[in-house]
């Protein structure tokens, strides 16, 4: 995927994902938690698991906890309890991505910062809390579960650009997913590919801060 060009005085604002990008994700520590707790290998449930409809749809806001925690019970064969599930699930978050802790108050002195993220309202519940330090420094979070529309679709991105009310060219977006970048550049944003903690820095210093 080509790098997006920017120089100082090409954007308005920057948007971040939250997931590998702010905070470091581990869905590993999830599984070997379930697998702890139903008494098998992680092996034995790590291929069952995916994330389709339920998944998207808990994403959104559009089904409960308890429904989607039902869901991944029959889906991975294991019978754990909802509290069971819930530890496993908010055990992914693995600590601040590195080096974020000073880009972030340093971007913020330049141009408003915003995050959006595909999430859910179990996790919003515990990365707000225990994240709530370098999470500070974002003007407004938009939240799948929150606004009911999730990355990629057009609709989200359109949702969001009209909410932080700068031209789409102007805002610099950057995410670990391609779809999503993807999905960016197709609403007309400069979005930039996250694979190493050194992308962020490095589009940073291109833009002059």
């Amino acid at each position: 995927m080509t790098s997006p060009r920017l120089s100082p005085g090409s954007a308005d604002a920057l948007l971040f994902d939250i997931g590998r990008v702010v905070i470091d994700i581990d869905f590993s520590k999830a599984i070997a938690c379930w697998a702890g707790h139903a008494g098998c290998k992680p092996e034995a449930i790590i291929s069952r698991f995916e994330r389709g409809e339920a998944y998207r749809q808990h994403e959104v806001g559009k089904i409960s906890d308890e429904a989607y925690f039902d869901s991944l019970r029959s889906a991975l064969g294991i019978a754990i309890s909802h509290d069971q599930f819930l530890e496993g699930w908010n055990a992914i978050f693995a600590g601040e991505m590195p080096d974020i802790a000073h880009l972030l108050p340093r971007a913020a002195k330049h141009m408003p910062l915003y995050a959006f993220s595909n999430t859910n309202r179990p996790h919003v519940e515990y990365f707000s809390k225990e994240y709530a330090g370098i999470l500070g420094h974002f003007r407004e979070l938009y939240l799948s579960s929150s606004i009911g529309l999730r990355k990629p679709d057009a609709d989200a991105f359109d949702h969001v650009v009209q909410a932080i009310g700068v031209p789409a060219e102007r805002i610099v977006f950057f995410d670990d997913l391609a779809e999503n970048v993807e999905g960016a550049r197709a609403r007309g944003l400069t979005a930039v590919h996250v694979t190493t903690p050194a992308d962020v820095g490095n589009a940073l210093r291109a833009l002059g801060i």
